[in-house]
């Protein structure tokens, strides 16, 4: 069994960097709140090291199969004897790979922050809220309870709130920040009534539980969800897909994803930890959590689910395409990278080689942590140097900045899926498992996947060839520092050796979606038309962006109003701002505003100024004098004499 200490620790080494960080670090840790926070990390990475092998290869399989264990299971709420709110601990497949992606990302921004953030004001800050950030994602993928999750899901909500607007003076940080909580509050209201629909018809809020009795077909549960409808559609899937609506909204899946670009105000280390490896696959690792129940008795939303993240993979990649801002090229990247992750759960069965799906997608969403990383941090670095997002003030930096740019052509190569880099085994898995299940969401992977080579190598010649560099400040080619540190060093070549090799490492035998090896599916003959398409991205890239000259100019001009559209994000957020302001605001907004003035302030005006009115009527009769009360009194006294003397005789 595994050591509930080891486990517990996990999470807390980071809370405790919160706490400390945040209580003492301005007055009296400021300087060392960065080391103090990052020394915490190391020791949940190594802890997480240590249960991810003693769990793969010591007490984790029992008679061939990965087992769901809970070190601890305490009840907090107990609604009735069969429902209560439970704080567990779970150690399964996911959790324990959870672990290694959020400890490994965390601690290369904890070190990579050390050097871009040194100086800042609220330096000590920071790490207290990169420590509740992943405290909180932590806490996440260890819940083993549905309504816990849902505790550590708005954590993450409220930390990753701080980090983006870390910069509080920043008018956009601000607003970046408050689009992002108020975006993903919808959403999560969603995730809410499902939490609440699927624990009333399962009786508990436990996941095994409440997998089991859901995803038994003579189940009572089962037959009571799918009996109980609304418009049609039974109360079983409308709870999942709300729960779905949970997972869309903080992995910023079409529609839901306009608070995603902007969320790039935050530092960029933040960009690298909440929307490139962590915070983003929360929806992912959430549908994989329940993936039993979408796949064996709510099929038609599992098929929503593939093609909300195949739509949401191909608009994101042709946004990106279009975009300047370098950061934003990488934040639709995320958005398309995600789809993919979706998707490939959409088109997934479940058990043995039907769950391909589930595997790749998991593998996709390790792999990708990995190099994402790495290509936020790398532009990090560039940011650092140059003092701007905008491609325009980038060219010809390989000479000036080589770990970056040897580091950053990895990331590349492994996003755009050529092999033998990470990213191109879990993306053939992926295109492999929607080609056997549905060739239209396989058709739309493979464009995107073009489109992907397209727009990194974009990127990559856009900042490191084009033109000569040429500094902003001196109007030559020289600058006052270097790429950065060691501390900033470090974590981009220990990215870029994951990036580079990961991929060989055998996911399937590890995680799948029955907890049975699944071996790893590789045909070269499958893999041709996928790299094909990858080099050619890349060559178009390089045609119109490794010298400086006007292709680009034209190839916009041939697009027309397509480009146009595509460089303002098809409209997206206008449309949104038109709905909020002109629709919610003007017509239910001003008559809500009516009716709040109108009738509830009138009727509680009328009330007061009715109690007013017969206050001064009736004070007379208050007066203090004994003459009047008697007077009073002897008239009372006449009246009941005659009414009963010559009325009621």
């Amino acid at each position: 069994m595994p050591n509930l200490l080891t486990i517990a620790l996990i999470p807390l080494l980071p809370l405790a960097g919160f706490v400390l960080s945040g209580i003492f670090g301005r007055r009296y840790i400021r300087q060392h709140a960065g080391w103090l926070g990052t020394l915490l990390l190391l020791g949940s990475f190594v802890l997480s090291l240590s249960t991810a092998y003693d769990y793969f290869f010591v007490y984790g399989k029992t008679d061939g199969v990965y087992q769901t264990l809970v070190p601890l299971q305490h009840t907090w709420l107990a609604f009735s004897d069969k429902l209560s709110i439970d704080m567990s601990l779970v150690i399964d497949p996911i959790s324990v790979m959870m672990l290694i992606v959020v400890t490994t990302v965390s601690l290369m921004v904890h070190l990579y922050s050390l050097g871009y953030m040194k100086g800042e004001e609220r330096y000590s800050t920071y790490y207290s809220f990169l420590g509740l950030f992943t405290f909180s994602m932590l806490g996440l993928v260890l819940s083993g309870n549905i309504f816990q999750i849902y505790i550590f899901w708005e954590l993450v909500g409220v930390s990753s709130f701080l980090l983006i607007g870390f910069y509080y003076d920043k008018p956009s940080a601000v607003a970046a920040s408050k689009k992002a909580f108020i975006v993903t509050r919808f959403a999560d209201l969603g995730f809410l009534i499902g939490i609440l629909v699927l624990s009333y018809y399962s009786g508990s809020m436990d996941f095994q539980t409440m997998i089991a009795r859901l995803t038994s077909p003579e189940s009572n549960e089962v037959k009571s969800a799918v009996a109980a409808n609304f418009l049609g559609v039974s109360a079983l899937s409308w709870g999942a897909a709300l729960v779905f609506m949970g997972g869309a909204g903080k992995s910023a899946m079409f529609p839901l994803h306009i608070w995603l670009p902007d969320a790039m105000e935050g530092p960029t280390p933040v960009s690298a930890l909440i929307h490139a490896a962590t915070m983003v696959v929360a929806g992912v690792y959430l549908v994989a959590r329940m993936f039993p129940v979408f796949a064996l008795t709510t099929p038609a939303v599992l098929e929503m689910i593939g093609w909300v993240g195949a739509v949401s993979a191909v608009i994101a990649a042709v946004i990106a395409c279009t975009q300047t801002d370098i950061k934003r090229v990488l934040a639709y990247s995320t958005m398309s990278q995600i789809g993919f992750m979706m998707f490939a759960l959409g088109v997934s069965g479940y058990g043995g080689e039907a769950g391909l799906g589930y595997t790749a997608s998991m593998f996709h969403l390790f792999t990708h942590a990995m190099f994402k990383a790495l290509l936020f941090l790398g532009a990090g670095a560039v940011i650092h140097y140059v003092h701007s997002n905008e491609m325009k003030d980038m060219g010809g930096l390989r000479k000036y900045m080589p770990v970056t740019h040897a580091t950053f052509l990895v990331a590349c190569l492994a996003i755009a899926g050529i092999p033998p880099f990470a990213g191109f085994f879990s993306k053939e898995e992926i295109l492999l498992a929607a080609y056997h299940s549905n060739p239209a969401i396989y058709y739309i992977a493979l464009a995107t996947s073009g489109l992907t080579a397209f727009y990194m190598f974009r990127l990559y010649f856009g900042i490191f060839w084009n033109k000569p560099y040429q500094s902003a400040a001196t109007g030559h080619d020289s600058h006052s520092h270097g790429e950065g540190g060691w501390v900033m060093m470090l974590p981009l070549v220990l990215l870029g050796l994951a990036a580079a090799g990961a991929g060989f490492i055998p996911f399937g035998e590890f995680v799948s979606s029955d907890g049975k090896a699944l071996a790893s599916h590789f045909h070269i003959a499958f893999s041709v038309a996928p790299v094909t398409l990858g080099l050619a991205g890349i060559l178009l890239a390089a045609w119109m962006y490794y010298r400086s000259g006007n292709q680009p100019d034209k190839m916009a001009m041939a697009f027309g109003g397509f480009y146009k559209a595509a460089y303002r994000k098809f409209y997206i957020d206008e449309i949104y701002l038109f709905v909020t302001k002109k629709v919610l605001f003007n017509l239910v907004g001003r008559t809500a505003a009516w009716f709040d003035r109108t009738i509830v302030d009138g009727f509680i005006n009328l009330t007061g100024n009715t109690t007013l009115l017969v206050s001064e009527r009736i004070k007379k009769f208050q007066s203090g004098k004994v003459q009047q009360y008697a007077l009073f009194f002897l008239t009372a006294a006449v009246l009941l004499a005659a009414l009963f003397i010559y009325v009621l005789k």
